[in-house]
């Protein structure tokens, strides 16, 4: 899981960073909110970790902004603002939680985690597509109508990556990096062919071409 931390404090960026790539996550540190704004447009997240008084751009006006984009990355506010009148602003802006400074580095795993199972509904390995359409991330299976299809391993893992960032762009870089394996030749021919596989059970209004981009499932 890749997680966007906002910390204009080196120290406790770097304790947090440390913290939370010993437990299996990657994290890119950023310290204004002009550079997570960049940062954001050109990569794809799980979670956003957000400190609040930061340069440039708060995290409040931050997280608006990811909003009204229609990215929707989950969002974790990390502040020492801590008036009802913030932690109300904080969700208004479509925060999942909000963790006051000073706080232990075991509660913040915890709701990370608390987050990111709620991203996915359910900690189940069934992902609901819509009323008519599960996913079975672990059987690779489509059931649609209770008609089961079965995914090939890649349409399987491209059909994974879209979910996770769903009304997102995802870029051709993106997709060849997740989906494909290092010592295999990629090629667009070959992800046309998926996507018209994907589209067949999901419909193509589903998965949009983005031109000389990606794709995006809406």
């Amino acid at each position: 899981m890749k997680i966007l931390y906002l910390e204009d404090d080196i120290a406790l960026s770097e304790t947090i960073e440390e913290f939370l790539e010993d437990e299996g996550f990657e994290v890119i540190s950023v310290k204004d909110g002009q550079k997570a704004l960049d940062t954001i447009y050109t990569q794809n997240f799980d979670l956003f970790l957000l400190d609040v008084q930061v340069p440039k751009i708060n995290g409040f006006e931050l997280l608006k902004s990811i909003k009204e984009a229609n990215i929707q990355t989950p969002a974790i506010f990390t502040t020492s603002l801590n008036s009802i009148d913030d932690l109300s602003k904080g969700y208004e802006y479509g925060a999942d939680d909000y963790i006051k400074k000073p706080f232990e580095l075991k509660e913040l795993l915890f709701r990370i985690k608390a987050v990111l199972k709620r991203e996915f509904k359910t900690n189940s390995h069934i992902i609901k597509i819509d009323e008519n359409i599960n996913f079975d991330i672990n059987t690779h299976e489509l059931t649609i109508d209770n008609e089961v299809h079965t995914l090939n391993q890649k349409e399987s893992s491209l059909l994974k990556l879209l979910l996770k960032n769903k009304n997102q762009c995802v870029t051709f870089d993106m997709i060849f990096e997740y989906v494909w394996t290092f010592d295999e030749q990629n090629n667009h021919d070959s992800l046309r062919t998926y996507i018209k596989n994907l589209r067949k059970y999901l419909g193509k209004d589903r998965i949009k071409n983005i031109k000389k981009q990606g794709y995006i499932f809406e």
